[in-house]
């Protein structure tokens, strides 16, 4: 097989070819290239085989040797311009010289005389083109027989395609294109074991319901207010969290089973599934046995809404007890707030709430600004809505909790007869003193399995309860939660999912149809603000015949808590909102929500539907969605794990009949606002 060897010259496709060497794919199918045209060449210029006298080939090999073994001197880069092999000339020139000379010496007998270049006048300014020469002098003769082989061999010898065509991409070359189009793997990342492997509850709390006879750990009078409150029950969520909370408290404040600190508790669990009633139960239990008042129980949510409801539920199950709740939200003074949490004696500040309900920045105002209140002795921190309050970290409002419930040394009550330290290794040194320790409760609908998110609560030894099955790996909105049936949350079980794809000129006129229809007495409707919240409530109000109100931050505390109860009394039947209401409010009797605005994460979505089919209760969700938003939210929804999500058509011909007041109303709506701006600016 003869062997060839590209010889490099200073020109343009030289340069071109040397600086795309790296690709080793296109080096080769240049080199094949490169190949096919040399034997096109040798086929088309070899002249006919003459045999030389021997003395001649003789004087020949001995020239070309000797020629071989000289070696080039080196010299000088000198200005090219000179004659070829002249000391002016370059030595790139030079040596193309030499081997001019070498080749003409070694193969010019063979090849009657022409040499490696094409013959034929040529410019002197011609640039040179690639020359091959076999690597043996002594291989000549079957080299030449080898190449003229191969080319009666090729395609083009025998009347088919030229080479260059017939050679196609060398076996090594690297081949663009036909990738197939394949969905990674999920990555699923190693959790700790009280994440992987959580205590599961029922979701369905029609189902699986235990008496509340069957938890003889509760206190007879609490169990007495349950049922006289109308509850005989407890739902499965609240079955498995009271024992377990009543456990860590079974020895009383300072220690839990065995001696040692109580674990941390975090409840993931649907919407009306009675998160709030399995923390209320036990703290309450637990703080009993008090004899002297101080802040032993916090409770921290996001709105100031659902504070004022938790608050109502602990007064309904304190009533008959000589334990106080304090509400701060901000919707009083601070001044009031401290009245209700602290008393200037002669001798000293007194505390007059044992549990205390609070938003983190009314909380943190209070621990700042209030003299005397103090969180030395508090027990249970309870965190409702816990994802939503994650987000909100940075306030930073958690280390200002845990420091002032773990004084320093300079700050801490000489006459304080257990002195509480900051949680340290467990060891028997550690325990030998009695301290109360502080237990942090978490609950929400949607709680995050990021661990990167919970380790800023500093949870010590946490227990997960959870309902259905949880799939590893850190998930949040967002990117979070639990699974159920492959998805990241739990739903209701009475809870039907539609979706009404529509335009959004027609939006409104949807929403009226779905009114004046079903024709139900309490419809919750949410926007993605509150000027849409607004002016859709003065379309409806100006289109007539709906009890019409919207609830959004343009009120105060005082008017958002009177439109509350209008609609849980039924004064109001559609009630506009914005995302305000959609965590944790208990609104009694609401039949249908509508998303006017779809919302843009799984997690919003799971709250907002949350207001309907609340205890066991039947309840249907609609959202408006144009074409853009049709295709991401159902692909949202059905990875987010909810059951049978039904698209529901609404035909135009059921819109005709609504378009005059329609028109009507949209008039009366420009009027409004025109109003309300040159209120604004006067």
């Amino acid at each position: 097989m003869a062997l060839f060897h590209v010889a490099r010259y200073a020109g343009p496709e030289a340069a071109g070819a040397e600086a795309e060497a790296e690709a080793d794919g296109r080096a080769r199918a240049l080199l094949e290239r490169l190949r096919c045209r040399a034997r096109e060449r040798q086929l088309q210029k070899q002249p006919p085989q003459q045999e030389p006298s021997e003395p001649a080939e003789a004087a020949q090999t001995t020239q070309a040797a000797g020629k071989r073994r000289r070696r080039p001197r080196r010299t000088r880069r000198r200005k090219s311009g000179g004659a070829q092999g002249s000391p002016h000339a370059s030595p790139c020139k030079r040596r193309k010289a030499d081997d001019e000379d070498e080749d003409a010496g070694a193969g010019g007998a063979s090849r009657g005389g022409a040499g490696p270049w094409d013959s034929g006048p040529r410019g002197a300014d011609a640039p040179p083109r690639p020359r091959f020469y076999r690597a043996e002098s002594s291989e000549e003769a079957p080299a030449g027989d080898s190449v003229g082989a191969e080319a009666a061999g090729s395609p083009e010898g025998q009347g088919g395609p030229p080479p260059e065509e017939a050679s196609g991409s060398p076996a090594h070359a690297l081949v663009l294109g036909g990738f197939g189009r394949s969905k990674a793997p999920k990555v699923q990342p190693f959790l700790p074991a009280w994440l992987a492997e959580p205590s599961c509850v029922g979701k369905n709390v029609t189902e699986g319901l235990v008496s509340i006879e069957d938890i003889p750990e509760v206190h007879p009078d609490l169990r007495r207010t349950l049922r006289a409150q109308g509850i005989s029950s407890y739902f499965p969520v609240q079955a498995a969290v009271i024992p377990a909370l009543l456990e860590s408290a079974a020895n009383g404040f300072l220690v839990s089973r065995g001696g040692y600190r109580p674990s941390d508790l975090c409840v993931s669990a649907p919407t009306g599934s009675g998160k709030t009633l399995a923390f209320v139960i036990p703290v309450v239990q637990a703080l009993l046995r008090r004899a002297v008042c101080q802040v032993r129980a916090l409770v921290v949510l996001p709105t100031k809404e659902l504070a004022q409801q938790v608050s109502k539920v602990f007064s309904v199950y304190t009533d008959a007890t000589p334990l106080r709740v304090a509400l701060v939200t901000g919707q009083k003074s601070l001044a009031k707030e401290q009245e209700s949490l602290v008393q200037d004696t002669a001798d000293g500040f007194r505390c007059l709430a044992d549990i205390v309900v609070a938003t983190p920045g009314r909380l943190v105002d209070h621990i700042e600004q209030t003299p005397g209140f103090s969180l030395q002795h508090l027990r249970f921190l309870v965190i409702d809505e816990a994802d939503r309050v994650i987000d909100s970290m940075h306030q930073s409002w958690l280390p200002r909790v845990v420091a002032a419930a773990f004084p320093s040394e300079g700050t801490r009550d000489p006459f304080a007869v257990l002195q509480r330290t900051q949680p340290r290794a467990v060891t028997a040194a550690s325990v030998c003193c009695p301290q109360m320790p502080l237990q942090k409760l978490l609950f929400s609908a949607t709680l995050t399995q990021n661990p990167e998110k919970l380790q800023q609560l500093g949870l010590y030894r946490p227990r997960l309860f959870a309902t259905g099955s949880v799939h590893g790996g850190p998930r949040d909105p967002d990117v979070d939660g639990d699974g159920a049936s492959g998805g990241k949350y739990t739903f209701p079980a009475g809870l039907t999912h539609r979706y009404v794809p529509c335009s959004l000129r027609l939006k409104p006129l949807v929403v009226l149809h779905l009114m004046t229809e079903m024709n139900l007495s309490r419809v919750l409707c949410f926007t993605n603000s509150r000027e849409n919240s607004h002016r859709l409530f003065l379309l409806v109000q100006a289109f007539g015949g709906i009890r019409v109100a919207d609830f959004s931050s343009r009120y105060g505390p005082g008017s958002r808590k009177l439109i509350l109860k209008r609609f849980q009394q039924g004064k109001i039947q559609f009630l506009i909102s914005t995302d305000a209401t959609a965590r944790g409010i208990d609104v009694q009797g609401v039949q249908l929500v509508v998303n006017y605005d779809a919302p843009q994460y799984l997690r919003t979505y799971v709250h907002r539907v949350g207001r309907t089919a609340r205890a066991g209760k039947s309840g249907q969700a609609f959202t408006l969605l144009l074409e853009v938003q049709e295709r991401r939210f159902v692909r949202m929804l059905r990875e987010g794990g909810v059951p049978g999500l039904e698209r529901h058509d609404v035909p135009s011909e059921l819109l005709q009949p609504l378009v005059p007041r329609y028109r009507e109303a949209l008039c009366q709506l420009e009027r409004a606002v025109r109003e309300e701006r040159k209120q604004k600016t006067a």
